[in-house]
């Protein structure tokens, strides 16, 4: 049997509505003729609907409850003049006019279904029935507020003919409304109903989202690829050459030693995953006789230890070998590498060149630290009056004479080290010719007494007997060449 519904939003701006029906749905679905639109409100909450000339509520969602006048409602209950009806944060006041039923919805902010006991109201309903010509209801006594109206005395519940009726009404209506509804990625993936029950389920706060089995499927064939390709062309990677045979050592065999332990091949002296590969070198290689210390120019060109002492390259790889063949290789004018914006291109002209030019020391001195070290070996100090290039001048001289042996044939001084006329020709004015064609004499190729080869060519110059990378080295490039007192 149809039955007129008069719905009044407090919590919208909008005007009163008007329902001629058989039943009104309540909840959060688009298809409910009263819509509470929230999260803690069922997609189908409530129904409401006449029988035998009384209105009754129901609660199609028993796991979320519905309060009647603070009570919580089990499943049907006949509605009175006066009820309040709490769902979710919403309040609604029921009312009659002339037989027809009136539901107010006001919103309570941060409210629950509990609240809606305290927010009783009849306000709205007098001037709703002028407004439609209609005759009010019996008013509250005078003085007494409308808000203080008590609901009218509780009615029985529907017989069991009538009850089995609105279900049979409910389950045809909930049905009907479903239908309408487009598929929504916000179903629930376990614990649905089935049949008729199913648009029954859980709120929104139970939901999770779908991950269909295509999506992880397509996830996972590149993934596949990608190894497959990583082990078919990257295999070096992960099964890099051996490492050198210093480091697979498992006691150490120079004599001053060069680092602090002997390696016995571990890979975690090397690789560690809190700290960097440099830090780890310069730890271990630091001893009385040799500390691996690195040159301003190389570090700030972003160059450390492994560009030039890279490992994995064999048993019979030389440290040795590997950095002097980094010096070639790296201040080349073929290399095309910019280091810091700066390129490496190939010194002195590809050889070794005497550092005066035009009669400027072009050479850049002894580094201050360098210097420092040296200082009680090379007995050198600056006086005040020396100019730039004079001081150049005896840093230069301190390094070579009466302390350096005259070898490949060129004169010396009674004890057989290097003295002026060793280099010089003629001194007024100085013979600067001559000492370009003596330098290679002595700076060019290395043999390695440990090794038991010459890692640098004769004819080849050797970078790291005037370029020292390593300055706190107390062992000498070529020790021959020095002189015993």
């Amino acid at each position: 049997m149809e039955a007129t519904f008069i719905i009044i939003r407090e919590d919208l701006q909008v005007d009163p509505v008007t329902i001629v029906s058989e039943g009104v749905l309540v909840g959060r679905l688009p298809t409910c003729e009263l819509l509470l639109n929230h999260p803690s409100v069922s997609r189908l909450h409530a129904g409401i609907t006449s029988a035998d000339g009384d209105y009754f509520i129901r609660n199609l969602r028993p796991g979320n409850p519905i309060m009647l006048n603070g009570a919580r409602l089990e499943e049907y209950e006949a509605l009175a003049d006066g009820d309040i009806l709490g769902i979710g944060p919403f309040a609604l006041n029921i009312h009659f006019l002339q037989g027809q039923l009136v539901i107010k919805v006001s919103l309570q902010i941060a409210g629950t279904a509990g609240d809606a006991v305290t927010r009783r109201e009849a306000s709205g309903v007098w001037d709703l029935a002028t407004t439609m010509n209609l005759e009010a209801p019996s008013t509250p006594p005078e003085g007494e507020p409308a808000a203080h109206k008590k609901p009218s005395p509780r009615k029985a519940k529907p017989a069991a003919s009538s009850s089995k009726a609105l279900d049979v009404f409910w389950d045809k209506r909930i049905t009907n409304a479903t239908k309408t509804i487009k598929p929504s990625p916000l179903f629930p993936l376990s614990g649905r109903p089935s049949g008729k029950a199913q648009s029954v389920w859980a709120p929104t706060t139970d939901l999770r989202r779908r991950w269909p089995a295509s999506m992880i499927l397509w996830g996972a064939i590149p993934i596949a690829l990608l190894s497959v390709a990583g082990a078919l062309f990257y295999a070096s990677a992960f099964a890099p050459a051996p490492i050198s045979e210093a480091h697979a050592r498992s006691r150490m065999m120079l004599s001053p030693p060069v680092a602090t332990h002997a390696n016995a091949g571990s890979c975690t002296s090397c690789h560690a995953l809190r700290a960097s590969m440099e830090s780890k070198c310069a730890s271990c290689h630091s001893t009385n006789a040799f500390v691996a210390t690195v040159i301003s120019p190389h570090l700030n060109a972003g160059i450390g230890c492994v560009a030039c002492h890279a490992e994995h390259r064999g048993a019979e790889f030389s440290a040795i070998d590997g950095a002097l063949r980094s010096c070639a290789e790296c201040h080349n004018d073929n290399n095309k590498t910019f280091f810091n914006g700066k390129k490496a291109g190939t010194p002195h002209g590809g050889t070794i060149g005497y550092p005066v030019i035009n009669g400027q020391w072009k050479w850049a001195g002894l580094d201050p630290e360098e210097l420092n070290q040296r200082k009680t070996t090379l007995k050198v100090e600056r006086l005040a009056s020396d100019t730039e290039d004079q001081w150049r001048s005896k840093q230069f001289h301190a390094v070579h004479m009466y302390r350096v042996k005259a070898v490949a044939g060129l004169s010396g001084n009674k004890q057989g080290e290097l003295s002026c006329s060793s280099c010089h020709n003629s001194f007024s004015p100085p013979d600067l010719a001559t000492p370009r064609t003596t330098c290679a004499k002595c700076h060019s190729g290395q043999t390695d007494p440990r090794a038991g080869h010459q890692v640098v060519a004769a004819d080849k110059p050797n970078c790291i007997s005037c370029h020292i990378q390593h300055r706190q080295d107390k062992r000498h490039w070529n020790p021959s060449l020095l002189s015993m007192r």
